[in-house]
């Protein structure tokens, strides 16, 4: 059934370079003879199988500090980001002692963060969790970054404050542990650790940027439950390897043969995986094939390759050198100072792969191999593409942070693919993009200083993805005298980019680039007709154009455009929608009039009133007596206050003044406990449920529908799941459970006041039976109802044209038909909480009894 998924731009942009960092291996093996040197007996004894940690990351924090708010946003950042990050949901069934499951996954894990908050140090669950977590640091290189949220880390250092601890009588707080937990909380205090100051939204950003520089790029992932994700970067990853090594390894057949006889494996999001043994036997056979790294086919071990470019070695058979100098920082390869010249690549007449990674050269570029297909450059020190270069081969180039100013081939690139620039942050202009009619991939992500791209990138063919996301400046409005003195109204006009985008385009990021939507620079895209996605977060238009003429566009992420008011026409063909914090967005309306998308993220939209053929969540204050129908005395009570629960991407940060919820043409609101003549029922029960026959409507009265009205109080419980349940003897079975209701204070009473138009459904002496079905979290006083005729037409009739937008019951709610033929009106995905343990595995037939069992409910497009 459908679910909505957080989903925001953050993870889209760290995966998308992630497979665009995607390296093809220097010691790449020539499938034919490599096949033939693996011996069959040797393959055996391997038992080949995937065994990764399910875990990147591990979170360690107070929950009575952070639970709910800072760790809960960390959480799903991380997880957006691609970064497989564990969490303990248990803490209320904590023991003093770590239980070893928790043990276990941080042992697996390969970082962690502390956050360290005001009460972290009064949990002995904690600290021992931290001194388990400095362990691992110390044993097994786990990374550790501290986070001070709300503490100065000079507290831990001196325990002064929350981290004074002391022996206590109690026998987990005796002296030897004191004396272990002081030591750990010094230790982590002289971590390079972040202290919060400022936006907690940027601090978040900086966390997550962290982690996943200090986590091997190849093992973010995708999370799993990302419906229909898998496909679409399985074409952006689009043969990112195939393309770099087809001309010279027949890479195609060869990850097909590889794959067949199980030595090659591609994972969930499409990334090539090989077992570590056999990537070793790999290694193994390129050593056999000298002594002598020099005379070797592929060199990927830094240090070699550092030792050969120091004395300006090389050698004819050299296909494939790797040297990444931050590597060798980090393992403190000690090695004299000294230039490394390029003389030795000038000798490697048959290179094909070249990595290296923040290296400084000192030579010319001159009489470099012919044969080069794949340049990773990452941090090089170039202001410029040296002139005497040969690039003519390349099919890809990664000078990710580099300090290059200007981009210009020296030379038409005719193989030139993908262009990776991504963090060049002194990188000012791209010229003659016409140099590179085939590129397919450019990427210049969080270029800051560009300002200029050549107007022929415009005219190419073949660029399909282009990401300018933080490019601030390159789209940055400009205004100047001359301006001035050509406007008419004496105001200063708002230029834009000087550039057109290619109408090959598939994806297309301008995310974070300060847009507006002008005369001048509409972004319509009406050229674009393949755009399947856009990415256009945290701008600054208030408005956008009728997106209907892009009949291919899948995703749309407008996340953190906090000035969007309104969102029209959205095409029936979009299938994600992302609206994170569009904090003024108010409506969004589609061209089908029906809701039909498969993914929606809108946590923090704290002004969205109406999602088209979704719901509807206004505040009465909004609402005119007329709007309101036989309920406009509700307009008495407009500023009361109540706690909204349920879907906490709607309700958080919201107004907490009473809102009426319009949703499969119900409408219902949660109001506090209160006396009004106007909500007393017909028919009341003290119980949760009750029965009466319907009996003959008053004169000159139309029956029109029925309130359903409830009080209740909460128990501690976080997951309150219930459904009010309507059937009668002529084939009525209606279950709802509203997206949103009411939490009163514990030990306070609630009410839930609904109606159901569905008098055309009920006739005279019909048995109707109407109950609320509690599955968790909620105790039910009384019920009661009452039945709705039309006594003014001009309020009713006014109400009926307001909700014409909703689905009408006893319309085309197949979608949401058991087999059993009644319908379960419920957006929530109650069966996501029973897969974590969260809600009983028997709620389904608290629900509708044993004639069915949810794994045969035929929901088709809930």
């Amino acid at each position: 059934m459908w679910n909505a998924i957080k989903y925001t731009e953050y993870w889209r942009q760290m995966e998308l370079m992630k497979l665009f960092r995607e390296e093809p291996v220097v010691y790449t093996l020539s499938v034919s003879s490599s096949l033939s040197k693996l011996s069959s007996s040797i393959f055996n004894s391997i038992g080949i199988m995937a065994s990764y940690g399910s875990n990147n990351v591990f979170l360690s924090f107070s929950g009575e500090d952070t639970r709910h708010s800072f760790t809960d946003h960390l959480y799903y950042a991380l997880r957006r980001a691609g970064i497989s990050t564990f969490r303990d949901e248990e803490e209320i069934k904590r023991g003093e002692k770590l239980m070893p499951e928790i043990k276990r996954i941080i042992k697996e894990s390969r970082a962690s963060v502390v956050v360290f908050s005001e009460n972290y140090a009064t949990s002995t669950w904690c600290l021992d969790e931290l001194v388990l977590i400095l362990e691992q640091r110390t044993e097994c290189n786990h990374f550790v970054l501290p986070v001070f949220y709300h503490v100065d880390p000079s507290d831990l250092r001196k325990h002064t404050k929350t981290f004074a601890i002391e022996v206590k009588a109690s026998s987990r707080w005796t002296d030897h542990n004191v004396n272990l937990w002081k030591k750990a909380l010094k230790e982590a205090a002289d971590l390079a650790g972040m202290v919060l100051s400022g936006s907690e939204a940027e601090f978040l950003k900086e966390i997550v940027d962290v982690i996943y520089n200090k986590l091997d790029r190849r093992e973010v992932i995708l999370p799993p439950n990302i419906t229909g994700m898998a496909t679409r970067y399985a074409k952006i990853n689009m043969d990112y390897v195939v393309k770099i090594l087809e001309h010279d390894y027949n890479a195609l057949s060869g990850i097909k043969s590889l794959s067949n006889r199980c030595l090659l494996s591609v994972s969930p999001n499409k990334k090539l995986m090989m077992h570590r043994l056999v990537q070793e036997m790999g290694k193994n056979i390129v050593r056999q094939e000298s002594r002598f790294p020099i005379e070797r086919s592929r060199v990927w071990l830094s240090g070699e390759s550092h030792k050969i470019l120091t004395k300006g070695e090389g050698s004819k058979s050299m296909e494939g050198l790797a040297l990444d100098m931050q590597m060798l920082d980090k393992q403190m390869f000690t090695f004299k100072p000294s230039n490394l010249k390029t003389d030795a690549l000038q000798k490697m007449d048959r290179l094909k792969l070249l990595k290296l990674n923040f290296v400084k050269l000192t030579g010319t570029y001159g009489n470099f191999s012919e044969d080069l297909r794949w340049l990773c450059w990452l941090g090089s020190d170039l202001r410029t593409i040296p002139s005497d270069l040969f690039m003519g081969n390349l099919v890809a180039i990664d000078m990710s942070y580099s300090k290059l100013e200007v981009f210009e081939a020296p030379m038409v690139l005719q193989s030139l693919q993908i262009l990776n620039l991504t963090h060049s942050h002194d990188l000012s202009e791209i010229r003659n993009m016409s140099m590179i009619p085939h590129l397919q991939t450019l990427i210049l992500w969080n270029c800051r200083s560009l300002t200029r791209v050549c107007k022929t990138i415009g005219d190419l063919k073949n660029l399909t993805l282009l990401n300018m996301t933080g490019c601030k400046n390159l789209c940055k409005s400009v205004k100047t005298d001359l301006d001035l003195k050509a406007s008419t109204s004496g105001g200063k006009i708002t230029k834009q980019p000087t550039f057109s985008f290619p109408s090959s385009l598939h994806r297309l990021f301008l995310n974070d680039c300060n847009l507006y939507c002008t005369d001048s620079f509409p972004l319509s895209f009406s050229a674009q007709q393949c755009m399947e996605y856009l990415n256009l977060g945290y701008s600054l238009f208030e408005f956008l154009p009728c997106y209907d003429h892009l009949k291919n566009l899948r995703v749309l992420d407008l996340t953190s455009c906090s000035m969007l008011k309104r969102l029209p026409c959205l095409p029936s063909t979009h299938a994600e929608l992302y609206i994170y914090y569009c904090k003024s967005l108010e409506e969004i309306n589609f061209q089908s009039h029906r809701f039909t998308l498969q993914e929606f993220g809108y946590e923090g939209c704290i002004s969205l009133l109406e999602i088209e053929g979704f719901i509807k969540l206004v505040p009465i204050t909004k609402l005119e007596g007329n709007d309101l129908g036989h309920m406009k005395w509700l307009k008495e009570y407009e500023n009361h206050e109540v706690c909204l629960v349920g879907d906490d991407e709607l309700t958080k940060g919201r107004s907490s003044c009473v809102q009426m919820l319009y949703e499969f043409n119900i409408m219902s609101t949660s109001l506090p406990d209160m006396e009004d003549p106007n909500m007393k029922s017909t028919y009341v029960s003290e119980s949760s449920s009750l029965s009466f026959d319907m009996p003959p409507p008053p004169k000159n009265k139309r029956l029109k529908g029925v309130d359903v009205t409830f009080k209740y109080t909460i128990s501690s419980d976080d997951d309150w799941v219930w459904f009010c349940k309507i059937n009668t003897t002529n084939g009525v079975d209606l279950m709802y459970n509203p997206k949103v209701f009411g939490k009163p204070e514990l030990g306070e009473v609630g009410i839930w006041l609904s109606y159901w138009p569905i008098g055309n459904t009920l006739d005279i002496g019909d048995k109707v039976n109407v109950s609320i079905a509690v599955i968790n979290g909620l105790e039910v006083h009384e019920c009661g109802v009452s039945l709705v005729y039309t006594d003014d037409k001009v309020a009713e009739e006014n109400l009926e044209n307001n909700i014409e937008w909703i689905e009408v019951l006893g319309g085309d709610l197949s979608g949401f038909q058991l087999s059993t033929r009644a319908y379960y009106l419920c957006r929530r995905d109650l069966f996501e909480l029973m897969e974590v343990g969260r809600l009983n595995a028997g709620w389904f037939s608290i629900l509708v009894g044993d004639t069915i069992e949810w794994t045969g409910m035929s929901l088709l497009s809930s």
